[in-house]
């Protein structure tokens, strides 16, 4: 049996935390080894407890998440984190993909949601909801959409047709996972292919994937 995965919980309500941390800390395969009340604290407790994943709210005094989790994807060896949001009302988001984070959350993401969201980062699979990539899109898009779909379908067009099927379920917000079963292909050949979407589309993050895919109108 695999060691249970480290888990950080942050955020400025102790509230939320303790009810994070006792519906969290009741899975077999999960346990949470600390709690922090702002980014500054999480950094602090990152560096005693050694998580592997951090569960980090945005908006908090002192250090804010995004600073925080800037600041861990700039250590050797860092933590998995995934970010939690409200959307309607922060406007710091995009920022934290540029920060590395790993996965995004909605603050009212069911339980078993959020705990598929830990086990897929976890392993290595950053977890993105369709909501979430949406909103993001969503976001960026100006009026200039003409302009935007001839860039992105140049883009794409030097895609294989195996890479084009895993980058359009990537903008479905399809897990690693859920990729393979769809197209018939291992984990790991997956992971491969996402990672030559990242080098030929030159993005750093899968929202980046998906939002070249909607610019070009293919969802």
């Amino acid at each position: 049996m695999s060691a249970p995965i480290r888990l950080l919980v942050v955020d400025d309500d102790p509230l939320v935390r303790s009810a994070l941390a006792l519906m969290l800390g009741g899975q077999p395969d999960l346990e949470v080894v600390g709690e922090a009340g702002d980014g500054k604290e999480a950094l602090e407790m990152v560096d005693r407890v050694r998580p592997g994943v951090v569960l980090m709210d945005i908006r908090m005094p002192r250090m804010s998440g995004l600073e925080a989790t800037q600041a861990l994807h700039g250590r050797p060896d860092p933590p998995r984190v995934i970010v939690l949001t409200t959307f309607d009302a922060d406007d710091h988001v995009m920022g934290a993909l540029a920060a590395g984070a790993d996965g995004f959350l909605l603050k009212d993401t069911p339980p078993p949601q959020i705990l598929e969201a830990i086990r897929a980062v976890a392993d290595g699979d950053p977890m993105l909801s369709p909501s979430v990539t949406r909103t993001l899109i969503d976001r960026i898009r100006d009026d200039s959409g003409d302009d935007r779909a001839q860039v992105a379908l140049t883009r794409l067009g030097v895609l294989t047709d195996r890479e084009h099927d895993v980058a359009l379920a990537v903008g479905r917000g399809l897990t690693n996972a859920e990729i393979a079963r769809a197209l018939h292909l291992s984990i790991p050949t997956v992971k491969a292919h996402v990672s030559r979407l990242f080098d030929k589309l030159h993005v750093t993050n899968r929202v980046q994937i998906a939002i070249c895919v909607h610019d070009a109108g293919l969802l």
